[in-house]
Protein backbone atom coordinates (compact mmCIF):
# COMPACT_ATOMS: atom_id res chain seq x y z
CA UNK A 1 0.00 0.00 0.00
CA UNK A 2 1.13 3.69 -0.58
CA UNK A 3 1.94 5.75 2.04
CA UNK A 4 1.07 9.73 1.10
CA UNK A 5 4.81 10.68 0.77
CA UNK A 6 4.99 7.70 -2.23
CA UNK A 7 1.92 9.24 -4.16
CA UNK A 8 3.05 13.06 -3.40
CA UNK A 9 6.67 12.33 -4.91
CA UNK A 10 5.17 10.10 -8.49
CA UNK A 11 2.78 13.30 -8.61
CA UNK A 12 5.98 15.65 -8.39
CA UNK A 13 8.05 13.25 -11.21
CA UNK A 14 4.94 12.87 -13.54
CA UNK A 15 4.74 16.56 -13.45
CA UNK A 16 8.36 17.69 -14.07
CA UNK A 17 8.58 14.62 -16.88
CA UNK A 18 5.37 16.46 -18.00
CA UNK A 19 3.04 13.59 -18.16
CA UNK A 20 0.76 15.89 -15.73
CA UNK A 21 0.30 19.20 -17.95
CA UNK A 22 -1.16 22.37 -16.20
CA UNK A 23 -5.23 21.66 -15.00
CA UNK A 24 -5.11 17.79 -14.80
CA UNK A 25 -7.38 16.70 -12.99
CA UNK A 26 -6.24 14.47 -9.56
CA UNK A 27 -10.03 12.55 -8.57
CA UNK A 28 -9.45 11.01 -5.12
CA UNK A 29 -10.79 8.16 -6.11
CA UNK A 30 -9.10 7.24 -8.84
CA UNK A 31 -5.86 7.35 -7.36
CA UNK A 32 -6.89 5.61 -4.77
CA UNK A 33 -7.94 2.81 -6.47
CA UNK A 34 -4.50 2.98 -8.70
CA UNK A 35 -2.22 2.81 -5.41
CA UNK A 36 -4.49 1.27 -3.78
CA UNK A 37 -5.05 2.95 -0.65
CA UNK A 38 -7.59 4.97 1.15
CA UNK A 39 -8.60 8.10 0.31
CA UNK A 40 -7.53 9.70 3.24
CA UNK A 41 -4.06 9.19 2.53
CA UNK A 42 -4.61 10.16 -1.09
CA UNK A 43 -5.93 13.11 0.31
CA UNK A 44 -3.00 13.89 2.94
CA UNK A 45 -0.73 13.99 -0.60
CA UNK A 46 -2.30 16.29 -2.26
CA UNK A 47 -2.82 18.35 0.49
CA UNK A 48 1.28 18.26 1.30
CA UNK A 49 1.07 18.92 -2.57
CA UNK A 50 -0.89 21.77 -2.24
CA UNK A 51 0.98 23.57 0.29
CA UNK A 52 3.97 22.89 -1.74
CA UNK A 53 2.45 24.76 -4.72
CA UNK A 54 2.08 21.84 -7.42
CA UNK A 55 -1.95 21.19 -6.34
CA UNK A 56 -5.00 23.29 -5.68
CA UNK A 57 -8.54 21.85 -5.05
CA UNK A 58 -11.42 24.38 -5.64
CA UNK A 59 -15.41 23.13 -4.49
CA UNK A 60 -15.98 22.91 -8.49
CA UNK A 61 -13.87 20.91 -9.72
CA UNK A 62 -11.91 19.47 -7.39
CA UNK A 63 -8.27 18.51 -7.17
CA UNK A 64 -5.94 19.62 -10.16
CA UNK A 65 -2.35 20.46 -11.44
CA UNK A 66 -1.67 24.12 -10.80
CA UNK A 67 -1.53 26.65 -13.84
CA UNK A 68 0.87 29.11 -12.98
CA UNK A 69 0.66 32.58 -14.40
CA UNK A 70 3.10 34.80 -15.99
CA UNK A 71 3.31 36.52 -12.27
CA UNK A 72 4.03 33.24 -10.65
CA UNK A 73 6.35 32.06 -14.19
CA UNK A 74 8.43 35.73 -12.60
CA UNK A 75 8.66 34.52 -9.04
CA UNK A 76 9.43 31.06 -9.71
CA UNK A 77 12.43 31.77 -11.92
CA UNK A 78 13.56 34.54 -9.61
CA UNK A 79 13.38 32.37 -6.57
CA UNK A 80 15.69 29.95 -8.15
CA UNK A 81 18.04 32.33 -9.09
CA UNK A 82 18.59 33.24 -5.65
CA UNK A 83 18.75 29.72 -4.36
CA UNK A 84 21.04 28.14 -6.59
CA UNK A 85 23.39 30.73 -7.14
CA UNK A 86 23.44 31.42 -3.31
CA UNK A 87 24.78 27.86 -2.96
CA UNK A 88 27.22 28.00 -5.45
CA UNK A 89 28.62 31.07 -4.15
CA UNK A 90 28.23 29.63 -0.78
CA UNK A 91 30.28 26.75 -1.53
CA UNK A 92 34.51 26.72 -1.00
CA UNK A 93 35.04 23.71 -3.42
CA UNK A 94 33.05 20.91 -4.61
CA UNK A 95 34.50 17.46 -3.71
CA UNK A 96 34.92 14.39 -6.28
CA UNK A 97 32.35 12.53 -5.11
CA UNK A 98 29.99 15.32 -5.92
CA UNK A 99 31.68 15.98 -9.64
CA UNK A 100 31.12 12.36 -10.19
CA UNK A 101 27.44 12.41 -9.38
CA UNK A 102 26.89 15.52 -11.23
CA UNK A 103 28.86 13.91 -14.34
CA UNK A 104 26.74 10.41 -14.18
CA UNK A 105 23.48 12.75 -14.38
CA UNK A 106 24.87 14.80 -17.16
CA UNK A 107 25.60 11.72 -19.19
CA UNK A 108 22.37 10.33 -18.51
CA UNK A 109 20.60 13.98 -20.01
CA UNK A 110 22.71 13.92 -23.09
CA UNK A 111 21.35 10.41 -23.86
CA UNK A 112 18.02 11.38 -23.13
CA UNK A 113 18.34 14.72 -25.39
CA UNK A 114 19.47 12.28 -27.99
CA UNK A 115 16.30 9.84 -27.38
CA UNK A 116 13.13 9.94 -28.14
CA UNK A 117 11.39 9.86 -24.48
CA UNK A 118 10.50 13.31 -23.82
CA UNK A 119 8.98 12.48 -20.06
CA UNK A 120 12.67 11.16 -19.28
CA UNK A 121 14.53 14.13 -20.88
CA UNK A 122 12.43 16.70 -19.37
CA UNK A 123 12.86 14.85 -15.62
CA UNK A 124 16.59 15.02 -16.06
CA UNK A 125 16.79 18.44 -17.12
CA UNK A 126 14.73 19.56 -14.35
CA UNK A 127 16.05 17.12 -11.79
CA UNK A 128 19.89 18.42 -12.96
CA UNK A 129 19.24 21.13 -9.99
CA UNK A 130 18.26 19.07 -7.54
CA UNK A 131 20.58 16.84 -7.38
CA UNK A 132 23.39 20.08 -7.84
CA UNK A 133 21.82 21.08 -4.51
CA UNK A 134 22.43 17.93 -3.24
CA UNK A 135 25.82 17.63 -4.31
CA UNK A 136 26.53 21.11 -2.41
CA UNK A 137 24.99 19.72 0.56
CA UNK A 138 22.15 21.11 1.55
CA UNK A 139 19.01 19.09 1.08
CA UNK A 140 16.74 21.16 2.84
CA UNK A 141 17.17 23.44 -0.48
CA UNK A 142 16.98 20.56 -2.60
CA UNK A 143 13.81 19.64 -1.61
CA UNK A 144 12.26 23.03 -1.81
CA UNK A 145 14.31 23.27 -5.26
CA UNK A 146 12.55 20.23 -6.57
CA UNK A 147 9.15 22.04 -5.73
CA UNK A 148 10.16 24.97 -7.94
CA UNK A 149 11.31 23.14 -10.50
CA UNK A 150 7.88 21.30 -10.66
CA UNK A 151 5.93 24.65 -10.74
CA UNK A 152 8.72 25.96 -13.29
CA UNK A 153 8.21 23.13 -15.66
CA UNK A 154 4.32 23.64 -15.51
CA UNK A 155 5.12 26.81 -16.97
CA UNK A 156 7.47 25.68 -19.31
CA UNK A 157 4.74 23.47 -20.59
CA UNK A 158 2.71 26.51 -21.27
CA UNK A 159 5.27 28.50 -22.76
CA UNK A 160 8.34 26.68 -23.94
CA UNK A 161 9.32 26.18 -27.48
CA UNK A 162 10.46 22.26 -27.71
CA UNK A 163 13.88 23.17 -28.87
CA UNK A 164 15.59 24.42 -25.84
CA UNK A 165 16.60 20.38 -24.27
CA UNK A 166 19.85 19.85 -25.97
CA UNK A 167 20.60 24.16 -25.33
CA UNK A 168 19.83 23.76 -21.39
CA UNK A 169 21.96 20.33 -21.10
CA UNK A 170 25.04 21.99 -23.03
CA UNK A 171 24.28 24.71 -20.07
CA UNK A 172 24.39 22.37 -17.56
CA UNK A 173 27.81 20.81 -18.70
CA UNK A 174 29.39 24.25 -18.70
CA UNK A 175 28.10 24.88 -14.89
CA UNK A 176 30.18 21.27 -13.66
CA UNK A 177 33.12 22.41 -15.82
CA UNK A 178 33.85 25.51 -14.11
CA UNK A 179 32.85 23.75 -10.73
CA UNK A 180 35.13 21.37 -11.77
CA UNK A 181 37.93 23.44 -12.31
CA UNK A 182 37.13 25.22 -9.11
CA UNK A 183 35.94 28.35 -10.53
CA UNK A 184 32.85 29.13 -8.53
CA UNK A 185 32.82 32.66 -9.38
CA UNK A 186 32.33 31.35 -13.08
CA UNK A 187 30.08 28.44 -12.00
CA UNK A 188 28.06 31.29 -10.24
CA UNK A 189 27.39 33.35 -13.33
CA UNK A 190 26.43 30.41 -15.61
CA UNK A 191 24.09 29.70 -13.27
CA UNK A 192 22.79 33.20 -13.15
CA UNK A 193 22.55 33.23 -17.39
CA UNK A 194 21.01 29.82 -17.36
CA UNK A 195 18.02 30.66 -15.30
CA UNK A 196 17.87 34.09 -17.12
CA UNK A 197 17.23 32.68 -19.82
CA UNK A 198 13.59 32.14 -19.53
CA UNK A 199 12.39 35.46 -20.86
CA UNK A 200 14.02 34.10 -24.23
CA UNK A 201 12.94 30.44 -23.99
CA UNK A 202 9.37 30.36 -22.58
CA UNK A 203 8.22 33.68 -24.72
CA UNK A 204 6.81 34.87 -22.00
CA UNK A 205 4.15 37.36 -23.46
CA UNK A 206 4.91 41.21 -22.43
CA UNK A 207 1.96 42.64 -19.76
CA UNK A 208 -0.72 43.80 -22.11
CA UNK A 209 -3.81 45.53 -21.94
CA UNK A 210 -6.35 42.73 -20.77
CA UNK A 211 -8.68 44.31 -23.42
CA UNK A 212 -6.93 44.11 -25.94
CA UNK A 213 -7.86 41.41 -28.11
CA UNK A 214 -11.39 42.29 -27.61
CA UNK A 215 -10.61 45.56 -28.18
CA UNK A 216 -8.79 44.68 -31.42
CA UNK A 217 -11.56 42.42 -32.51
CA UNK A 218 -14.30 45.34 -32.39
CA UNK A 219 -11.95 48.22 -34.01
CA UNK A 220 -13.75 49.77 -37.02
CA UNK A 221 -12.65 47.85 -40.01
CA UNK A 222 -10.11 50.69 -42.13
CA UNK A 223 -11.48 51.71 -45.15
CA UNK A 224 -14.75 50.42 -44.46
CA UNK A 225 -16.82 53.61 -45.36
CA UNK A 226 -15.48 54.29 -47.87
CA UNK A 227 -15.68 51.21 -49.31
CA UNK A 228 -19.50 50.65 -49.10
CA UNK A 229 -20.21 54.34 -49.78
CA UNK A 230 -18.22 54.38 -53.26
CA UNK A 231 -20.44 54.39 -56.41
CA UNK A 232 -19.30 54.18 -59.92
CA UNK A 233 -16.15 53.36 -61.90
CA UNK A 234 -12.54 54.51 -60.42
CA UNK A 235 -11.10 57.53 -61.78
CA UNK A 236 -9.21 57.16 -65.08
CA UNK A 237 -6.26 55.23 -64.64
CA UNK A 238 -6.67 54.32 -61.85
CA UNK A 239 -7.53 50.46 -60.02
CA UNK A 240 -10.60 49.41 -58.77
CA UNK A 241 -9.28 49.05 -54.98
CA UNK A 242 -9.60 46.08 -53.39
CA UNK A 243 -12.72 44.07 -51.88
CA UNK A 244 -12.05 42.21 -48.77
CA UNK A 245 -14.90 39.50 -47.96
CA UNK A 246 -14.63 40.35 -44.41
CA UNK A 247 -17.80 39.44 -43.20
CA UNK A 248 -18.57 43.16 -41.98
CA UNK A 249 -18.90 44.38 -45.66
CA UNK A 250 -21.52 42.00 -46.41
CA UNK A 251 -23.53 42.59 -43.40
Amino acid sequence: MATASDISERIIEAVMAQKLPPGSRLGEQQLAMLFDCSRTIVREALTRLAARGIVTVSARRGWYVVEPSQDEAREAFEARRVIETGLIRSMESVGKPALKRLKAHLAREQAAVKGTDIGVRSFLLGDFHVCLAECLGNSLLAETLRDFTARTTLIAMRYQSPDDAAQSCAEHVLIVEALEAGDLARAEQLMAAHLSTWKAKLHLPADTDPLAQLRDALAPVTGKAQELHTSGSPPAGKARPHRSTYLGEVL
